[in-house]
């Protein structure tokens, strides 16, 4: 509303200059030299506020980019006192790539304070990602970090063989705890993949989390959803068919923790040691966290506010095809 304000006032003057410049020049034909001076100060009158305006504009501008030192200005407004919502994207090179990027940061558009905090698994920072993230307007910040060998699935794996985006996550945990001047600040950490579904809902029922907050996920685990067991409004259990006896036996998706209690606990991480399904458990226990300490949301998580898609992989067989009849293929120039 800040930014909106002086771009109106500076509008509202050069249409009443423009309004009064025509009505001046009607008149001067019968003008006595009285009125011309009347006018010509008038006209000085104008030109000194519409001055004004564009001094007070600039000076806005410096004031937001002082308080955002990556020069970062979120298009949609930025509400002061709104707690800030941090989201950790993990990214890797592929066909849908940007497709995914594009349609999930269109979402976060429509959210207030929102910070991206996107994290290519890459040796160094792609072109796309970068340009994607300028225009988008939203607050970001963008990293990299390379999974090793050793830990990355091969095209063929299925996707539950190895643990994907961990290193990625860590990259923007690490980056989080880095910026002292949010140690002050409310906000709130959720770790967001790219290619799942999200109703703007989910982050309001997460903005306000006083430890960690949590929710259902739809179309994961081989069911229509997972989700806390909830009784008395406290949360009790899990409803997974994959082992509920996990500490915390939920999706990536369903939960998200108060920025403090990530400084906090600095040693909080996730890793490519442990079993299988035991990311959030693993990440989430190191906050010191027990059951007593979720704070059910979704309607005492009965309501699915976020969906564990997956983009499908795309087929590329007529590229071969085209080459090996014409000689050539889609330009690979056009950025897809």
């Amino acid at each position: 509303m800040a930014r909106i304000l002086p771009k109106f006032l500076y509008f509202c003057v050069i249409v009443f200059t423009f309004l009064s410049a025509l009505m001046i020049i009607d008149s001067l034909r019968e003008c006595s030299e009285e009125e011309l001076t009347a006018t010509r100060e008038l006209l000085s009158k104008y030109t000194d506020q519409l001055q004004y305006v564009k001094n007070e504009n600039k000076m806005l501008l410096k004031k937001q980019k002082s308080h955002n030192p990556d020069g970062l200005v979120k298009s949609n407004g930025w509400v002061p006192y709104l707690p800030i919502i941090y989201i950790i994207t993990p990214t890797n090179i592929r066909a849908e790539q940007k497709a995914d990027l594009t349609r999930m940061s269109h979402t976060l558009k429509l959210v207030n304070n929102i910070h991206w905090i996107v994290v290519e698994d890459s040796e160094n920072k792609s072109s796309m990602v970068s340009r994607l993230l300028e225009r988008s307007g939203l607050n970001y910040t963008h990293l990299n970090v390379l999974t090793p060998p050793q830990f990355k699935m091969a095209s063929k794996d299925p996707n539950w063989l190895k643990p994907r985006g961990v290193l990625q996550r860590n990259a923007g945990l690490d980056w989080l705890r880095n910026q002292k001047r949010f140690l002050a600040e409310q906000g709130v950490l959720y770790f967001a993949d790219d290619d799942n579904t999200y109703s703007l809902d989910i982050f309001q029922e997460m903005r306000y989390t006083q430890k960690v907050s949590v929710w259902p996920v739809g179309l994961v685990g081989y069911l229509r959803y997972e989700r806390p067991v909830v009784k008395n409004r406290k949360v009790v259990g899990w409803f997974t068919a994959w082992k509920p006896d996990r500490p915390f036996a939920m999706d990536m998706a369903g939960f998200a923790v108060n920025v403090q209690l990530v400084h906090k606990y600095p040693e909080a991480k996730f890793s490519n040691e442990v079993q299988r399904g035991y990311q959030e458990s693993t990440f989430l226990t190191g906050l010191k966290l027990t059951l007593d300490d979720l704070e059910p949301r979704a309607n005492m998580c009965t309501e699915v506010l976020v969906w564990h898609t997956r983009t499908e992989k795309s087929s590329m067989k007529n590229e071969d095809k085209l080459m090996k009849k014409y000689g050539k293929a889609t330009n690979p120039k056009i950025e897809v």
